[in-house]
């Protein structure tokens, strides 16, 4: 019998904000909006402020500063919802507990879809913001328009927009193994799917085979395109593939210290934490790279 596929339930798709980009040119309707909106913040090192049941703080806007300071998120239902760059602006009005910082990844992993999507839609655009205030060309001081959303060089003119970084990440198999791969800086025995960024003029497709075999020798023969799950960390976009390769020994060079061929027994081992302490362990559920191994365990390779 064939196994079924998993859907897509990894982090930061379920309860994307209504990002209204009509209205990024409204600052009327940007104003009105502020006045009962919600202000989600986020400080210099990318975390969020939760209150004292761990819930996501999201102060009224109008006590946060002027709108001009913020960017526009999007709607939900009719309230709006702004980012801004900053400690928390108060205690909560009841005065029931201090605030305590969230990071990005616990929030994906603990909080509502909603909540940890907005997050991580704020951290991305913030992060933008901070790391790109002067232009590229010819080091004038950007003005930020459109909520938030376009930088405007007042010297040359050019303008910038956030910076998205697309990378393939691809669960690889021979027919009935998996090829997975760990960076020395990670935990002791974790080991995920392969990924690597897109370079200038290459196809999703190319950089497939090329980083499959820049990383570990191993030569991609066809792949296909599955999902995709936006990364901030701070601003890739993964572009999730299956991809059937030769059976190759696999061979690192200075990207992994270690690359190797997981039968499917060890993989759904792995998959049910049986492993124990020295077994195989797996990236956590709010990614991509978890999916794509339960994908191929479950038969959709």
């Amino acid at each position: 019998m064939a196994r079924m596929t998993r859907d897509a339930t990894f982090a930061f798709l379920e309860g994307a904000l209504d990002r209204a980009e009509h209205l990024r040119d409204d600052p009327v309707a940007l104003a009105a909006l502020w006045t009962n909106g919600r202000a989600l913040i986020v400080d210099d090192d990318g975390q969020a402020w939760a209150d004292a049941e761990g819930a996501l703080h999201v102060p009224e806007p109008s006590a946060s500063g002027p709108v001009d300071d913020a960017v526009f998120l999007g709607m939900r239902g009719e309230q709006g919802w702004f980012a801004l760059r900053g400690g928390p602006v108060a205690e909560r009005a009841d005065g029931s507990g201090a605030l305590t910082r969230v990071d990005l990844r616990t929030a994906a992993a603990t909080w509502p879809a909603f909540e940890a999507t907005a997050f991580a839609q704020a951290r991305a655009v913030l992060h933008w913001r901070a790391r790109h205030r002067y232009c590229g060309a010819c080091g004038g001081e950007l003005a930020y328009l459109r909520a938030g959303w376009l930088g405007r060089c007042p010297q040359c003119a050019l303008e910038h927009y956030p910076r998205t970084d697309p990378a393939v990440i691809v669960a690889v198999s021979d027919g009935g193994r998996l090829l997975l791969g760990r960076q020395a800086s990670w935990p002791p025995r974790r080991y995920s799917v392969l990924a690597g960024f897109v370079e200038p003029g290459e196809s999703l497709e190319q950089t497939v085979v090329r980083e499959v075999f820049e990383e570990s020798g191993v030569r991609v023969l066809r792949s296909r395109y599955l999902a995709s799950q936006p990364w901030p960390f701070p601003s890739s976009l993964m572009l999730g593939f299956a991809a059937d390769a030769e059976p190759d020994v696999p061979a690192t060079g200075d990207e992994l210290e270690d690359a190797r061929w997981f039968t499917h027994d060890e993989i759904g081992v792995a998959l049910r934490g049986e492993s124990g302490p020295e077994g195989l362990l797996l990236s956590p559920s709010i990614s991509i790279s978890r999916w794509l191994v339960e994908r191929w365990y479950d038969g959709g390779r």
